[in-house]
């Protein structure tokens, strides 16, 4: 069964589909040209390097670190298709100049990003860049592969609006909240309201996604996956088997930073050139930013209550289908902020899903693991992948079904 959200298929599609436009390779110096260097290592030690300073580093929270990601990731890819050609740049930017380094343009440009947004560790990226430009051949094709690894760097921050970020949004929450609506069970406020409001990095702003919303909770739809949510999701005294808690918790482990390290162990293993480890990277952190944004916007508008809160509450629902337990206790508490949709289901979607529309159906190949469970996962379908995810997310008692079913 096919578990796809209309968030992470769409965002799927228009990243994938931008990504792999392809155009004539340049031509590559004859054998009297100057040194050129390519090596695909670099594209993937800065995608290493990239989530050191987004999370490690600058301390930000899952989805944030994703969107961040995507940035690095098409300013990567950008500086690479430039160089190497077979593919367009997402951001215009000036030709290459023959002779130009793709891995010192990769490099130059995950750096020169990651420096504009992450100012504070200026210093550790300072001294990881002059250690690797030290690596390479001096001569014109370091040169200009800076040159182009800049240009890529300028084009991309030039399309975005900092003003965006870390704007002071909240939620809007009345004194009583109505039966329904989202309250903090814990964990916090909203995390990151901006993202709402925040530019998609290739979706067009405000794209009609056909999303329904969830189930109104006098349904009696609503009743099945309150009922599955409050068994399955238990910490105790639950249905779930001994297997079914190992993906629950599987999932709870950074979800950027498994599926960042899937990547590049998957590059490795099928020896993936520059352009390709680029393109996947690009693809695959895009896809999943765009849909963790519009995810985001979907959640402010929902605003819906998490299952610990609806079973608290189950009295006020109006559905004579479902019944309170105040005592009810989820296998892990739940993330700070609405229920609908699901965000790692949209994050999850468009990772797999760029897999897929990359690689094709069942070769997706992809080993995930997880340093909650100490366990590892290998995936060659978008629908093996994400059924575990929404499986999970059940177990841990953190989401109804209908986080899922986004589309009528």
């Amino acid at each position: 069964m096919n578990r796809r959200t209309a968030l992470s298929r769409l965002t799927t599609v228009t990243a994938v589909g931008l990504l792999v436009t392809v155009t004539p390779a340049v031509a590559a110096p004859g054998p009297q040209g100057p040194p050129v260097t390519d090596d695909p290592a670099a594209v993937l030690d800065w995608n290493a390097v990239a989530f050191r300073t987004i999370v490690t580093e600058g301390g930000q929270p899952p989805p944030v670190a994703q969107f961040y990601l995507g940035l690095v990731s098409t300013a990567v890819y950008n500086a690479v298709v430039t160089v190497e050609g077979g593919g367009t740049a997402t951001a215009p930017q000036r030709p290459a100049k023959a002779h130009a380094s793709s891995d010192v343009a990769a490099v130059t440009a995950a750096h020169d990003v990651l420096s504009h947004y992450f100012p504070s560790s200026a210093a550790a990226l300072s001294a990881d860049y002059q250690a690797f430009l030290d690596s390479r051949p001096k001569g014109v094709g370091t040169v200009h592969g800076v040159r182009a690894g800049q240009d890529a760097a300028a084009a991309l921050l030039g399309t975005r609006d900092d003003s965006e970020l870390d704007a002071p949004i909240t939620l809007p929450r009345p004194p009583d909240p109505p039966p329904g609506m989202w309250v903090p069970t814990g964990s916090g406020e909203m995390q990151a309201p901006w993202l709402a409001f925040v530019t998609p990095i290739v979706l067009e702003a405000g794209a009609d996604l056909g999303i329904d919303g969830p189930d109104p909770i006098d349904s009696a739809a609503y009743a099945l996956d309150f009922q599955e949510a409050r068994t399955m999701g238990a910490a105790t005294g639950s249905l779930r088997t001994t297997q079914q808690t190992e993906t629950g918790l599987f999932f709870t482990d950074h979800p950027p930073r498994q599926y960042q390290d899937a990547m590049r162990d998957r590059a490795v293993r099928h020896d993936l050139d520059i352009v390709e480890s680029a393109r996947m990277l690009a693809a695959a952190n895009v896809a999943g930013a765009d849909a963790l944004i519009v995810c985001w916007a979907a959640k402010y508008e929902a605003n819906y209550w998490r299952p610990v809160t609806a079973i608290h509450r189950a009295d006020e629902d109006g559905n004579p289908a479902t019944t309170a337990d105040p005592t009810w206790v989820s296998l892990r508490p739940s993330p700070p902020y609405p229920e609908y949709p699901s965000g790692h289901a949209c994050l999850s979607g468009g990772v797999a899903g760029a897999l897929e529309a990359l690689y094709g159906e069942g070769d997706v190949d992809t080993v995930v693991e997880s340093r909650v469970t100490g366990t590892s996962r290998h995936y060659d379908s978008e629908d093996a992948w994400l059924n575990d995810v929404v499986d999970g997310r059940i177990f841990l008692g953190f989401h109804f079904r209908t986080a899922w079913r986004t589309v009528g």
